[in-house]
């Protein structure tokens, strides 16, 4: 799970948590689940191609004249968040061993019979697809009109497992061999 932090909102819509269900959500997926909270750099925040590799984006509510906080406020904030939603999970599981999440809320791996895809193996998958579809003339990189950002938003928010990325792999494969054999005949 990777949760980048904005303060602006995008040209293309991406999920957004506010602070308190962030640091739900983390302490939920960190027990088998690799969590990153990815924080900009003080001048100028996270790129939008930063920003693209994220799951969620976090967003910290403050005066709309100067949204923005600078980086030790934002971690600091956060990791409070964090702390409180640990001490609350904590006493929770202790009250009501084995009760299930909030609505909404994404199934934890020990729910699912595959690990989740790894934010490399999401990556080369996106990478792949990307290929194929300018080899079926679906993409043109020259005028890209957001579609792999777009694409990168949906496939960030299901968050596959390991077999179903392999599986869409495989398809991406396949239609590669399906070309290169019609492009031969």
């Amino acid at each position: 799970l990777v949760i980048g932090t904005s303060a602006r909102s995008r040209s293309i819509p991406w999920p957004v948590l506010m602070p308190e269900v962030c640091a739900g959500r983390i302490v939920q997926e960190m027990v088998l689940n690799e969590v990153a909270l990815v924080f900009g750099r003080e001048d100028r925040g996270l790129s939008n191609e930063e920003l693209q590799l994220c799951n969620y984006h976090v967003q910290i509510p403050a005066n709309p004249d100067y949204s923005s906080l600078n980086l030790g406020a934002a971690v600091m904030v956060l990791c409070y968040e964090i702390y409180k939603a640990s001490i609350a999970a904590g006493a929770t599981q202790a009250a009501v061993p084995g009760e299930e999440g909030q609505a909404g809320d994404h199934l934890l791996e020990a729910d699912w019979d595959q690990e989740l895809a790894t934010a490399e193996q999401l990556e080369g998958f996106l990478v792949h697809m990307e290929r194929v579809l300018i080899r079926l003339n679906f993409h043109d990189p020259d005028n890209p009109r957001k579609l792999m950002a777009r694409l990168r938003r949906l496939y960030g928010r299901i968050r596959p497992d390991k077999m179903e990325i392999n599986i869409l792999r495989g398809i991406l494969s396949a239609t590669e061999q399906a070309v290169d054999k019609a492009g031969k005949s």
